[in-house]
């Protein structure tokens, strides 16, 4: 991509655009509103950490009743006699409604249940076990780094207890983790905020210091974070490669092989945990999350009747009880801090994230043997291309939209699901 100093006419009128969205939004809520959300938050994430620990609810909810009051103030505001929750939601993924986003889970949630229940009714691959060397994860997660794209020269890997990304430009850093025990979740905490931190790399350099310099949405973000983590570092294809450096760092693996590497790293059980979710169910978390958030924010749902409303929903929806609120409504940071409507950018991530991989491979046909390789140079080059380097240039459906050849939809992602665990459970 040649370096360029100017933007063009549309390039300048998106910008427009962006800045008085931004004016408008900001300017409908009021000083007041605003100092108190900066003073109730930090005050709230606090509560929320010491509640979780002490698995104390109670203690949680008189700093969850004022953080909802207040978001659904500013979401009356910011609205401007639209739907509060719409123009929460819009923070992280404009031009987005609910009841769409609703419309999209209802067509998901059938064959996402189906499929679940099938795998969970056959036999589960033998898990990956043994204690695996920190210092031999983070090497082979650098590695992953450099091979999925990650300029070393531009950014930096530390550990967090939470894996995130920050920054942009020539300065965008992510974090991973080490369980001694499950050298996966380093790995893959590396490559999906890789993906993030690929992303912001990727912007075109002239757009820089701009509301256009930057990942359009959560969604679309979050799209480049999943890509990478599952349609293609979870693919059996790159497990070939990942086994190999695998036994290479650690020594011989109990998986004999690439093939039970490959559905260690994709086994599906039972578990509360939304980001240890595997990918068959990791939207449903997100569906039980949105459908709560969204009562509370229009006050259909009370702050003291969210965790029986959180176990009940659990139970119906994957089928075992809360055993404790670690586990469930205090599991999540979100609320605390207020980010109502950033719950189904995770989903819209993933639903983005298959329709970029159906176009993908339409694409790049020999994609498996470049994979099985080690060799992610076509597949991360054609994302930059594609999607990365336009930023916020264009809305986030036309973001998917251009960079795919035709409208998202939930299609692609199921059905790469389907495919998938169908033949991995032989059913």
């Amino acid at each position: 991509m040649k370096p360029r100093n100017n933007l063009c006419d549309s390039e300048r009128e998106r910008v427009l655009r962006e800045l008085r969205r931004d004016y408008a939004r900001n300017t409908r809520v009021p000083a007041r509103l605003a100092a108190e959300l900066a003073r109730i938050t930090p005050l709230a994430q606090t509560a929320w950490e010491e509640a979780r620990a002490a698995g104390d609810v109670a203690a949680f909810l008189p700093w969850l009743s004022q953080m909802v009051a207040l978001r659904r103030e500013e979401g009356e505001a910011i609205a401007d006699g639209g739907d509060p929750y719409d123009a929460l939601m819009a923070d992280y993924e404009p031009e987005t409604d609910a009841a769409s986003v609703a419309a999209v889970f209802d067509t998901m949630r059938p064959r996402l249940v189906a499929l679940r229940d099938a795998v969970l009714g056959a036999d589960t691959p033998p898990a990956l076990e043994g204690q695996f060397d920190r210092e031999g994860q983070l090497e082979l997660a650098r590695k992953l780094a450099v091979r999925f794209g990650y300029d070393m020269a531009r950014g930096r890997i530390d550990l967090a207890v939470h894996p995130f990304s920050s920054g942009s430009g020539d300065d965008v850093r992510i974090t991973t983790r080490v369980a001694e025990d499950d050298p996966f979740n380093c790995l893959y905490s590396t490559l999906h905020e890789v993906g993030h931190g690929a992303y912001e790399q990727g912007v075109d350099p002239a757009y820089r210091l701009s509301p256009i310099g930057r990942g359009v949405s959560m969604g679309v973000h979050e799209s480049q974070s999943r890509i990478y983590e599952n349609q293609l570092g979870r693919s059996r294809a790159f497990c070939h490669w990942l086994h190999g450096a695998m036994v290479e760092t650690f020594g011989p693996l109990n998986v004999s092989d690439a093939d039970g590497l490959y559905a260690a790293a994709n086994r599906v059980t039972r578990g509360y945990i939304r980001t240890e979710a595997d990918e068959v169910q990791y939207n449903l978390h997100i569906m039980l999350r949105f459908d709560l958030e969204r009562a509370l924010i229009h006050g259909t749902l009370a702050p003291d009747d969210l965790e029986e409303a959180w176990n009940t929903r659990f139970k119906a929806d994957f089928g075992i009880p809360v055993d404790r609120p670690a586990n469930g409504v205090l599991q999540d940071v979100h609320w605390s801090v207020g980010l109502f409507g950033y719950f189904p950018t995770y989903a819209l991530g993933n639903l983005y994230a298959g329709c970029l991989h159906k176009a993908l491979r339409a694409d790049l046909p020999d994609l498996d043997a470049q994979l099985a390789a080690g060799d992610l140079a076509q597949a991360t080059g054609w994302l930059r291309e594609k999607l990365q380097r336009h930023g916020a240039l264009r809305p986030p459906r036309a973001t998917i939209e251009a960079a795919c050849g035709f409208a998202p939809d939930a299609g692609p992602l199921l059905d790469y699901l389907e495919t998938k665990f169908r033949a991995l459970y032989r059913l």
